[in-house]
């Protein structure tokens, strides 16, 4: 895990939602800590979260931590209960990650000086543009909750953690609040989120 960092506070959110107690341990990105010779023996790519199994094998990746979490414990279900609903869950939690979390990870990374040290070069110009492009998401989910009262439906799913932690992330490091820009259903349901008890998992 890493403090703040919004993938490993994504499956932190997703282990309290299902009320799993796993041990974990902090890695300081700022200090590197992720590029060391320890860690890449992990996970060669660098990145946060990864889930060491019993047997000895590392799982990475965000979605795919998750989908191994929803399968040894299914209950409460966040990522659908049958073909369709796991594929529009899917869908709009792929929606978010590649839209919303990515363009925010691309702003900060390459306009706020306090993450030089992850990401060197900074492009500022393209950070910039990567922050317009949030807005552009923004305008389409809060249409999408303007309908529905979460992000792939009628119920929570793991679309909102996505969601949340992304917009959390923008909170702190774009100073991005939803309903100053006009956004007054995203805002509405980041609110509603923000109530869960899982919401303070890994921040």
């Amino acid at each position: 895990m890493s403090a703040r960092a919004p993938n490993p506070r994504r499956v932190a959110m997703f282990l309290a939602e299902k009320g799993l107690d796993i041990a974990t341990e902090t890695i300081d990105l700022g200090r590197s800590e992720h590029r060391s010779e320890a860690f890449l023996a992990i996970n060669p790519f660098g990145r946060v979260p990864a889930l060491a199994l019993d047997d000895g094998r590392v799982l990475t990746e965000t979605r795919a931590i998750c989908t191994y979490l929803e399968g040894v414990c299914p209950e409460p279900n966040l990522m659908g209960v049958d073909a369709t609903e796991r594929a529009f869950v899917e869908m709009a939690d792929r929606r978010i990650e590649l839209h919303l979390l990515m363009g925010i990870a691309n702003c900060v990374r390459h306009t706020h000086p306090g993450l030089a040290v992850l990401e060197s070069p900074q492009f500022p110009d393209f950070g910039a543009v990567q922050g317009e492009r949030v807005r552009d998401t923004l305008r389409w989910l809060d249409g999408v909750l303007a309908g529905q009262p979460f992000v792939a439906g009628e119920r929570f799913t793991i679309a909102d953690i996505t969601a949340f932690c992304a917009l959390e992330f923008a909170r702190g490091l774009m100073k991005l609040r939803p309903g100053h820009e006009g956004f007054a259903h995203v805002q509405a349901w980041r609110d509603r989120i923000a109530t869960r008890p899982s919401a303070s998992a890994g921040a």
